[in-house]
């Protein structure tokens, strides 16, 4: 997988192509307190919270939240566009996270697994910073547990590239259950939209997919051109909701 390097690009687009509309905050907030405690407030870790897009919607519905995010772009457009009383960015990643030990009841990591470099050490992390009986919520993708959006037929190596960058379900489960996590909770979560194709298509020109980073520049562009005649035969068309997968641990006790 060739390396995003936030700091150089998509910090500008990010916020536009990767924002979420209230309905689908709502989905995921909704979501996020079925696998967490229901006792308020608790504390909470966004790691890898990137422009801030969940933070401070934690922050407002569970109680104070740090955002870990290694970019400096990314945390200063977090902090500019999204601040929050409850909520402070540091600098950090899931393998070196300057908090102490025990001292938060949820992690959440919002498609950010695949960026980890030395996973193993992120999960020996994860577990230092959330106390006994605190939870992880881990929505990624896995290689054998993968949304198709309609877009991505468009690129002739589209489901080949997507799926390459995420690992398969029970290689995760095993990495975590052997080092001090048990599987709460698995759970589609469907990612509701209100958006048309054509909205779809005005964020997929920003490129802040993982996905894009993956392909030549002459395979987005024939991409996007196909995609274009789809959405010109019918501008107005729906974009369809997608089921998407969160995995819950448990930190054992």
């Amino acid at each position: 997988m060739r390396r995003v390097d936030y700091d150089r690009e998509q910090y500008q687009n990010y916020p536009r192509g990767r924002a979420l509309t209230e309905q689908q905050s709502r989905a995921w907030l909704n979501a996020f307190a079925a696998a967490l405690p229901e006792r308020r407030p608790l504390v909470g870790l966004d790691v890898g919270s990137g422009t801030g897009r969940f933070t401070p919607a934690l922050a407002r519905a569970f109680g104070p939240v740090t955002g870990v995010e290694p970019s400096v772009r990314m945390r200063e457009v977090a902090q500019a566009q999204s601040p929050h009383p409850g909520v402070r960015y540091l600098a950090g990643s899931a393998e070196d996270m300057p908090v102490s030990s025990g001292s938060a009841d949820y992690a959440l990591m919002f498609l950010a697994w695949h960026h980890v470099q030395d996973k193993p050490r992120a999960v020996r992390e994860l577990a230092r910073v959330v106390r006994p009986g605190g939870r992880l919520l881990l929505r990624g993708n896995f290689s054998d547990h993968h949304p198709e959006p309609w877009w991505l037929d468009h690129f002739p190596r589209g489901l080949e590239v997507d799926t390459a960058l995420f690992p398969p379900l029970h290689e995760v489960i095993a990495m975590f259950t052997a080092d001090g996590w048990r599987v709460a909770k698995f759970d589609m979560v469907t990612h509701p939209t209100d958006e048309t194709r054509t909205d779809m298509l005005e964020r997929l020109r920003l490129r802040t997919l993982s996905f894009f980073a993956q392909l030549s520049n002459d395979e987005v562009e024939a991409g996007l051109r196909s995609i274009e005649k789809t959405v010109a035969a019918d501008p107005d068309a729906p974009s369809p909701a997608l089921s998407e997968p969160m995995l819950t641990f448990e930190r054992r006790r």
